[in-house]
């Protein structure tokens, strides 16, 4: 592990001019191409938060950040301190064919699965913002009917004691998921799928770079993005 440590505290192999390379100009996906999905309208997801948040812990929203809320987060903390969950890591996991892939070239979102464990960061939601911060987070990770279970309540340990945060995707529902691909297949989904948000490999990098700010090391991200880089060089 010492030796992982080592080697993360050094740039990345996927570099900008990588992730430059993977974008490329995609249309926004109709609704009807989501095989029946059906997307929550603002009743519906008001609905959905006041739900959530009748199962709110005592304190505080605290809402655990592992991915892209990292680096793109829907509301600005009151607080944010770091914390992990034992029992779970991240995976990318959850095959896509919007968003950050088109069905050409499928990318992978990431999720947590169970085993071992995740760090990320606790964010602390203002009170006076629980209820529009709730309606936004259900809008932009589970904005449709058949994804609202996605989510759940973690015991989260931090510096200052044991806390409960919600997160999503803690395993996926709904989803078929791709737990049978290798490290080496999932470099080279992601070093090819790009979508109306981006590309892949820029999900990736982002990720890593906000967990390296916060120093927050993930021996299995790091080991992938040396991965998708060197998939990107053979591919030119």
């Amino acid at each position: 592990m010492a030796r992982d440590y080592a080697a993360m505290s050094r740039p990345m192999h996927l570099t900008p001019d990588h992730v430059a390379r993977t974008f490329r100009a995609v249309p926004d996906p109709d609704d009807a191409l989501l095989m029946g999905w059906h997307r929550l309208d603002e009743a519906e997801i008001a609905a959905a938060a006041r739900e959530l948040l009748a199962a709110r812990p005592a304190g505080p929203l605290h809402v655990f950040a592992y991915g892209s809320l990292l680096w793109k987060p829907e509301f600005e903390p009151l607080a944010s301190r770091r914390g992990h969950v034992d029992g779970w890591h991240r995976s990318f996991c959850i095959e896509l064919t919007t968003w950050r892939g088109t069905p050409e070239a499928p990318g992978l979102m990431m999720a947590l699965l169970p085993g071992g464990r995740c760090t990320g960061l606790v964010q602390e939601v203002p009170e006076a913002a629980v209820v529009p911060v709730t309606e936004a987070l259900i809008a932009r990770e589970t904005p449709f009917r058949e994804l609202l279970e996605a989510r759940r309540w973690l015991d989260v340990q931090t510096a200052e004691g044991h806390l409960r945060a919600l997160t999503f995707y803690a395993p996926p529902v709904g989803e078929e998921l791709r737990t049978d691909l290798t490290a080496e297949a999932t470099a080279r989904m992601i070093a090819r799928a790009c979508g109306h948000a981006g590309s892949n490999a820029e999900y990736l990098h982002e990720t890593l770079k906000a967990l390296g700010a916060h120093g927050i090391r993930d021996g299995r991200l790091w080991r992938l993005q040396k991965l998708v880089a060197a998939e990107l060089d053979r591919m030119g």
